[in-house]
């Protein structure tokens, strides 16, 4: 990794997860406010392995680490739990690693962990997902939302435990309500077609908690 990714690009998600039957319909987005187009679905097969210290320090300060190959952010990731959504920093792939091995985090990504928690760090699990994504437009094509349908597939390595289940997201984009009432609104729209779905709220706030049984 080159100066220029030392600090890492930041970004804010804010969205919404939810728990579906594996025969689940999708619901129909256009019906979302502002949304005026449902984009062609876009394939992605994930892979993730998720690092933490021997006393998970990262779990206590909610903080995830993850190395990901697939999709258009693959890289390395730091993921903080905040009151307005989820901060994460990304950094590009290093690209001679094997993708097979444990992974090394990086000396760049060790650095923005200072006083979080400190290495060794060891792969706490891993989760492949086959992801489908959708970009959901407004009338001048800007992206209002991203949802994604999610069939996933983890693997707790410290106890050795697997398992699998079907999820949708749905994250705000740019063009999202930028108020917070539109945004509740937006939300609440969501909540009601994934009911109709037979969807519901998910039980567990990521993929990683859900994979340690949390």
């Amino acid at each position: 990794m080159g100066a220029e990714h030392e600090a890492g690009a930041r970004s804010l998600e804010i969205e919404r997860k939810y728990d579906v039957d594996a025969e689940a319909a999708l619901p129909d987005w256009a019906a979302l406010p502002g949304v005026a187009r449902v984009g062609a679905p876009e394939e992605r097969a994930l892979d993730a392995r998720y690092l933490d210290t021997a006393d998970a320090a990262l779990a206590r300060a909610a903080t995830a680490l993850r190395r990901r190959t697939g999709g258009p952010d693959e890289g390395w990731h730091i993921k903080q739990a905040t009151r307005e959504g989820k901060l994460e920093t990304h950094w590009p792939l290093d690209e001679a690693a094997d993708p097979e091995a444990d992974p090394l985090v990086p000396a760049e990504v060790v650095a923005a962990l200072a006083g979080v928690a400190e290495p060794p760090f060891a792969v706490i699990a891993r989760i492949r997902n086959a992801r489908v994504a959708y970009a959901l437009q407004d009338a001048a094509g800007a992206l209002v939302a991203e949802f994604v349908d999610d069939h996933v597939t983890a693997t707790d390595v410290r106890r050795g435990a697997s398992s699998t289940w079907r999820e949708w997201e749905l994250e705000l984009g740019p063009a999202a309500p930028a108020d917070a009432r539109g945004r509740a609104a937006l939300f609440a729209a969501a909540d009601a077609l994934v009911a109709a779905a037979g969807g519901r709220p998910a039980a567990s706030a990521s993929k990683l908690g859900r994979a340690l049984g949390a």
